[in-house]
């Protein structure tokens, strides 16, 4: 009998990840491959209040341009960050039809942030740094991670992991649509 004691405390640690687990599980069984589709508490709702660090003398990202009533990208990157490297060439794309992106520098040092923004180009209309305060109050949990934001500051979209030209024809392309109400 005191050995079946041992095994509760294990069997009731068990029985709780399955069961918060098994509804997640479904979801992506229901959704294969699409390992993006981490849901957002913030979908529908106003985007978290901005307090960032400059970064040097590139224009800071501030809570109104979050706000400014324009459809938007807020755009959570690092130097440090090989994905970011590699989705980068699609927000210079974006950027160059018209879409403003705006950057939060997650976790870096502002020197190889600097470089990065240097050696790759600047798709960001203003940037700020973070020390992950923010990104903790936006939800992420690595980088890149990228919301699409509407003209009166709401998240319509959480994508987290690098825009590809997959991902930005099936999924941004999509949620940029939806915040200008097409």
């Amino acid at each position: 009998m005191g050995r079946i004691l041992y095994f509760i405390p294990l069997l009731l640690i068990v029985g709780f990840l399955g069961a918060v687990a098994l509804p997640k599980l479904i979801e992506n069984a229901e959704n294969p491959g699409d390992v993006n589709a981490i849901p957002s508490t913030l979908a529908g709702k106003p985007a978290p209040t901005l307090e960032l660090q400059p970064l040097q003398d590139l224009p800071l990202l501030t809570d109104v341009a979050v706000r400014a009533p324009e459809v938007k990208l807020v755009n959570f990157w690092a130097s440090w960050c090989a994905p970011c490297r590699a989705e980068h060439p699609t927000l210079i794309k974006l950027q160059s039809e018209g879409l403003t992106i705006l950057g939060v520098n997650y976790k870096d040092k502002p020197e190889n942030a600097l470089g990065f923004l240097a050696e790759l180009g600047n798709p960001y209309a203003a940037v700020g740094a973070d020390s992950g305060r923010l990104g903790i109050e936006w939800g992420v949990y690595g980088v890149p991670e990228t919301f699409v934001i509407d003209a009166k500051g709401h998240v319509i979209l959480r994508h987290a992991g690098p825009i590809t030209e997959q991902e930005l024809e099936r999924v941004i392309r999509p949620a940029i649509a939806k915040a200008r109400g097409e």
